[in-house]
C-alpha cells in the first residue's frame, strides 16, 4: 500500500467519522430577549454551559436574540424553539390559557427552573414632572415592542389603573437596546422595561442623561400582588444607577426557563445538569445571578409543571 492510498484511507476515514458525529449533533435553540437585557444574558450563559460539554452529549447549543417573553413562549409552542427565557407571570397565563393566552393556552408547556427577579421599572428623563406612574398622562412613553414581557406587564399595570395608549402623548414601541437613546436624545419622557438589576440600558440612561428610576406603586399594584402569585413586591436597590441615590419601591415578577413536551427529556436532562453541575460559574455571569440558590430555582415561580428531564436531574441530585 503505497503512502498516497494511506493518506488518502485515512483521511476518508476521519470524514467519515466527522460526518458521523454531525449527523448525531443535536441542535437546541434558546429564546432569549433584547441584547442589552439579561434575558439574552441567561441564554448564552447557559449555552456556553452546554456547550462546554459538547463531547460528551454531542448537543449544540445557541441563543439568538428574539422579542422577548411572550415571543419565546408562541415560538416554543410552535416548535420553532426548543427553550426559552419567559417572565412568570406570561408563563402563567400560557398554561392557564389566560390574558393574552386566552383560549390558546399551551398544556404542553414545561418549566425547567426560575432564575432572577425582575422588577417592572420605569425610568424617566429628570425635567419630565414624572415623579409615578401616574404622571405618564400625556407623556412620551416607550410601552415596550410587542411579544416582550415589558410590554405584557405594562399594559396589565395600565389596566390596572385604567390608562389606555391615548392617554399618552407619543406611544413607542422601541426594543429595549433602543429606548435610552431615545429617552437621552428628547424623544421620549419616559421608558419601561421588566428586568433583571442591574440592566446596562438603564445604566446607559443614567449615564447618557439626566434620568432617575421612579416608583410603581398605589392599590392597584397592591391589588395586583394580592391576587396573582406570580407577583411580588420589589425594591430596585438606591445608588445603583445614576441619579436614584434611595431605594425605589416597584413589584415584579421572575425570570424562567421553560420548555415543553415537544423538547425530549436527554436533551432537557443535559441542559440543567449543564447549569447545575456548573453552578458558581453560572452565578459569576451576571451580577443579577449573585444569590440564587438551586432549590429555590426549582420550585419558586414555577406555574407550568416541571418538565420530565428536569425531574429526573434534580431527583438525582435529592432536591425532589
Amino acid at each position: 500500500m503505497n503512502r498516497t492510498f494511506k493518506y488518502s484511507l485515512f483521511s476518508a476515514l476521519i470524514l467519515s467519522t466527522s460526518l458521523a458525529q454531525a449527523a448525531d449533533q443535536k441542535f437546541v435553540t434558546i429564546g432569549t430577549g433584547g441584547q442589552t437585557g439579561v434575558y439574552y444574558v441567561v441564554g448564552q450563559s447557559i449555552c456556553k454551559l452546554v456547550n462546554r460539554g459538547i463531547k460528551d452529549h454531542n448537543i449544540k447549543c445557541n441563543a439568538p436574540s428574539t422579542g422577548g417573553s411572550v415571543a419565546n413562549i408562541n415560538a416554543i409552542g410552535a416548535g420553532e424553539q426548543d427553550m426559552g427565557v419567559a417572565q412568570s407571570d406570561w408563563q402563567y397565563h400560557a398554561y392557564n390559557g389566560t390574558s393574552k393566552f386566552e383560549n390558546k393556552g399551551n398544556k404542553e408547556l414545561r418549566a425547567l427552573f426560575s432564575v432572577h427577579p425582575e422588577p417592572f421599572t420605569l425610568v424617566v428623563r429628570a425635567d419630565s414632572g414624572i415623579n409615578s406612574f401616574d404622571d405618564l398622562k400625556n407623556k412620551r412613553v416607550n410601552v415596550g415592542n410587542p411579544g416582550s414581557g415589558t410590554r405584557g406587564t405594562m399594559e396589565v399595570v395600565m389596566d390596572a389603573k385604567s390608562f389606555t395608549m391615548k392617554d399618552f402623548s407619543l406611544k413607542s414601541e422601541l426594543k429595549a437596546a433602543e429606548m435610552s437613546a431615545a429617552l437621552c436624545d428628547n424623544n421620549l419622557d419616559a421608558i419601561t422595561y421588566t428586568v433583571g438589576h442591574p440592566s446596562g440600558a438603564i445604566k446607559e440612561a443614567g449615564v447618557s442623561c439626566d434620568s432617575k428610576v421612579v416608583p410603581v406603586v398605589g392599590p392597584e399594584v397592591d391589588k395586583l400582588i394580592a391576587d396573582f402569585p406570580f407577583y411580588a413586591p420589589a425594591i430596585i436597590p438606591g445608588g445603583m444607577y445614576k441619579g436614584t441615590p434611595d431605594d425605589v419601591e416597584t413589584f415584579g415578577v421572575a425570570a424562567t426557563f421553560v420548555s415543553s413536551t415537544k423538547t425530549d427529556n436527554e436533551t432537557v436532562y443535559q441542559v440543567v445538569k449543564a447549569v447545575f453541575e456548573n453552578f458558581d460559574r453560572f452565578k459569576k455571569l451576571h451580577p443579577a445571578f449573585a444569590n440564587l440558590k438551586e432549590q429555590d430555582m426549582i420550585k419558586n415561580a414555577l406555574s407550568a409543571p416541571l418538565h420530565d428531564g428536569a425531574v429526573k436531574y434534580y431527583k438525582e441530585r435529592n432536591w425532589m
